[in-house]
């Protein structure tokens, strides 16, 4: 097989002096907040791949590399690709297309679009321009199988794949189920891992994903996959990606994964960017505990995911305690019943309520995230969802503890999206992608979003929550953390200083 010259390119496309969040990003916007640099996991995986598979590639990811675009424009130049690989998502998809257009003219190599837009509108990609369109989740598998096809130039084309036939886009089938473990770890120099990490993370940080897919409903499976995952109505990963599945790497291979992290690199903190972790799943949490052990890793450093409150018993928060587990990322969304049932998130305010006791009661840090803005609740409801979130900020406060909150923005293909179509809660906005940038209203709303998101955001800033984390402040990191995510609040409250402009009903 003759090697192709790969490059895997995020274009910088800074708004002023905001940064576009679309690497490993489920939502999209432009923010004021500097501190976030959050590492693309299956594109990282894909780079990896490649390399092993003999081809060229060059990384460059201009946005969290922090590149002006004419140093982006001189590397591309320069490293002459064959194949340009692009992420990308509904808020910037045109202008992806349009760039698309541009550098194919200009580079005279073929393009190759993937995303969670794209796999709900693969056909769209192939008509605005690109080579190719990759209709799955697993496009790190599916790339390397696609480019590995057309430099062979026989064979059948992998599954997963649009491309343009007769002037139309057609499809290859329906994209394989891959085995998590078959790919290799991924090469963290080529991929310039130590670029990446957020302002709620011990620093070095690194970033893994245990798995792909929400598992949820709290199942104690014998196995590593999950009988009943997630399926929140917004959640476009999930829907696009992963079609409402949910599996877990084998815990050894893991293991071997975070033995690297730590002994190699020195990383203080990982990051496990699956869904939602592995806490939905005891049996393989145990085993990942005899793995790390066995290798003399426990204690050695911090491990923070997402999760789902429903996982958190108080056995479960005892057992991720012990594997080392600082922080988790649990998702609120809303302080009403009735908005969780809609959203289908399976989960009551009462089980998210304790399922976060039960974390903090441990001695775990959480990080909740909050949305406001849909279109059957009024303001009453917004400050539900307020007085339940400020509560559980103020529980037990540790130093780390802290939330994040957003206007609810349902991206095209998603159920919460059809459901709006039904219903007649879409907005004008709604019809141009580049206004799905949480800085629009795509659904009708009675409620100041701006206010409200504002308040969350401020509950950081209350006296008493200010004091109780002082007051567990234990060492020098702490106080770099805690500056770090200071600065990373005042760019989130930045960012909804000007979003009166941004309203569109």
């Amino acid at each position: 097989m003759k090697p192709a010259r790969v490059a895997i390119y995020y274009p910088p496309m800074r708004r002023g002096g905001e940064v576009p969040l679309l690497p490993q990003n489920r939502q999209f916007k432009f923010s004021k907040s500097a501190e976030i640099r959050i590492y693309p996991v299956v594109m990282s995986s894909l780079a990896t791949m490649l390399k092993r598979a003999g081809h060229d590639v060059l990384f460059l990811d201009g946005i969290n590399f922090r590149l002006a675009q004419s140093a982006c424009d001189a590397q591309l130049r320069a490293f002459a690709p064959d194949f340009l690989v692009m992420e990308t998502k509904a808020p910037v998809f045109d202008r992806h297309l349009a760039l698309v257009r541009e550098l194919k003219s200009q580079l005279a190599c073929g393009v190759i679009l993937c995303g969670d837009h794209v796999c709900f509108f693969p056909e769209n990609a192939v008509a605005g321009g690109a080579d190719y369109a990759v209709s799955s989740g697993d496009y790190d598998f599916v790339i390397t199988e696609l480019i590995g096809h057309l430099r062979e130039g026989g064979g059948a084309m992998p599954g997963g794949v649009w491309y343009g036939q007769e002037d139309r886009p057609v499809s290859s089938g329906e994209s394989a189920d891959y085995d998590l473990d078959e790919a290799p770890l991924i090469d963290r120099e080529l991929t310039r891992w130590d670029c990446y990490g957020e302002a709620y993370l011990h620093r070095p940080t690194a970033y893994i994903m245990s798995g792909r897919g929400c598992g949820g409903a709290n199942r104690n499976t014998a196995s590593y996959e999950s009988s009943s995952p997630g399926v929140c109505s917004f959640c476009v990963w999930q829907h696009a990606f992963w079609k409402c599945g949910a599996k877990m790497r084998a815990p050894g291979a893991v293991a071997e994964e975070v033995e690297l992290l730590v002994r190699r690199y020195g990383v203080r903190e990982i990051f496990d960017d699956n869904d939602s972790g592995g806490t939905w799943n005891e049996k393989w949490l145990e085993d990942f505990y005899r793995e790390l052990d066995a290798r003399k890793l426990i204690g050695k450093f911090y491990i923070s995911s997402n999760a789902r409150a429903d996982s958190l018993s108080r056995e479960r928060v005892a057992l991720l305690r012990r594997l080392g587990f600082r922080l988790l990322k649990v998702g609120l969304e809303s302080g009403n019943d009735k908005t969780l049932e809609l959203l289908q998130k399976n989960e009551s305010i009462a089980q998210i309520e304790e399922g976060v006791r039960n974390a903090k009661d441990a001695g775990l840090r959480v990080l909740m995230t909050t949305m406001v803005g849909y279109p059957w609740e009024e303001e009453a409801d917004a400050r539900r969802t307020y007085e339940v979130t400020r509560g559980l900020m103020l529980y037990k406060t540790h130093f780390g503890d802290s939330l994040q909150s957003s206007i609810i923005t349902p991206y095209p293909g998603t159920p919460l999206f059809r459901l709006a179509e039904q219903r007649g809660w879409l907005t004008e906005a709604a019809a141009d992608y580049a206004n799905y940038d949480m800085n629009h209203h795509i659904l009708k709303t009675q409620i100041d979003t701006v206010y409200w998101c504002h308040k969350m955001w401020a509950i950081h800033l209350h006296p008493l929550f200010l004091l109780k984390s002082l007051l567990s402040v234990r060492s020098i990191d702490d106080l770099r953390l805690g500056w770090r995510g200071l600065l990373s609040l005042f760019g989130h409250l930045r960012d909804y200083e000007r979003a009166e402009a941004g309203k569109t009903e």
